[in-house]
């Protein structure tokens, strides 16, 4: 008899981005900033001097002590990852037995659930309210009442762009056994984080990731916070290269430049509130059906009937957003404000050519 797959990965297709060339890019909520002449200079200096013929440091000691002291933590709590998929991963694998329980929110980051489902646990969805926001005592209830042995969700959220207060997660913590999984790729545009209590609690693990804010997507860089205990199984279970030379010398180099990320992110959080304004503005002028809820993060999420039409309006114009077909929505990424613009200006005129000129 010829071999033939597992049934849980033999209809699975693999992930695929929004393919093509767009001349502007706001589906990814990537930083819509590069990397400075000065900045880039260091890099090259950094591959001219890489011993490329030598495995890299498999504890990460220079970029871990570089990503602490930009956050004011303890680096003896921190483990550098491939990326947060690969934590992701670990946490629904390694750091669970076979059918564990494991709580997810909906809507959140899919590969939450899909990192489940391929380690075999038994997956329960947290419903959220109709305004798209977590109900901190309801997600207690639902982790205490299924007997979780883990709970994860994204602070904000991806993709709606709420976020639950710091109070609330403590709250969180406190009141379930289940190991408590707080995903804070978007908290650096937000001033709720419970990153630097993480070593507190013998039940909490805060993913952090330097493809957002921090702008080095291409380099798939993620971390892990939590106290020793926990932060000494992470680093058991890990592959011992896990993060390769390049990708922790620049991580350390760019995490050193302090002033440089944190005025970029000044920058980002002020485009974002434009591009929710911009919004909200087409809203009244239209008097569109438009739901938008005020983001935490780097992009705004926003209900409509016509979020199919006007992603495909867009994307014929050359401008690439993120369409979500089973939430009706779009989810934007703040980009320049000369991008914010333009995405606003094929926006207002699909409303006009197309929307308006059809339900006159």
């Amino acid at each position: 008899m010829p071999y033939q797959l597992c049934d849980k990965v033999r209809e699975l297709e693999p992930y695929e981005p929004i393919k093509g060339s767009y001349r502007i890019r706001l589906d990814a909520n990537e930083s819509f900033y590069s990397m400075p002449e000065e900045l880039l200079a260091e890099i090259k200096d950094i591959v001219d001097k890489l011993d490329f013929n030598r495995y890299p440091d498999p504890m990460a000691e220079e970029l871990i002590r570089s990503f602490s002291d930009y956050y004011g933590i303890d680096p003896e709590n921190v483990t550098a990852t491939n990326g947060s998929d690969e934590m992701l991963y670990l946490l629904a694998s390694a750091m669970l037995k076979k059918n564990s329980t494991v709580v997810v929110a909906d809507p959140d980051f899919s590969m939450y659930n899909f990192y489940s489902f391929l380690s075999e646990n038994r997956i329960i969805t947290y419903s959220k309210t109709e305004l798209l926001d977590i109900n901190a005592d309801d997600l207690i209830k639902t982790v205490n009442d299924s007997g979780a042995d883990m709970v994860i969700f994204s602070n904000p959220c991806n993709p709606t762009g709420l976020g639950i207060s710091a109070e609330a997660a403590r709250k969180l913590v406190r009141s379930v056994n289940a190991l408590v999984v707080l995903d804070e790729a978007y908290m650096d545009f937000w001033d709720q984080p419970i990153l630097a209590e993480a070593a507190q609690y013998d039940n909490l693990i805060v993913l952090k990731t330097a493809s957002k804010a921090v702008g080095c997507a291409a380099i798939r860089l993620g971390f892990a916070v939590a106290n020793k205990t926990i932060t000494n199984a992470l680093r058991a279970v890990k592959s011992p290269y896990n993060v390769n030379s390049l990708t922790q010398k620049i991580g350390a180099c760019v995490y050193r430049h302090k002033e440089l990320l944190q005025e970029r992110r000044r920058s980002i959080i002020k485009n974002t509130a434009e591009l929710y304004r911009s919004f909200l503005k087409l809203k009244e002028k239209y008097d569109l059906r438009f739901d938008i809820a005020e983001p935490c993060a780097n992009f705004v999420f926003v209900r409509t009937e016509l979020a199919g039409d006007i992603f495909d309006y867009l994307l014929h114009s050359g401008i690439a957003v993120r369409f979500f077909k089973s939430a009706g929505a779009l989810r934007i990424t703040a980009g320049s404000e000369e991008e914010n613009a333009e995405v606003m200006q094929y926006i207002e005129k699909y409303i006009i050519e197309k929307y308006l000129s059809e339900n006159r």
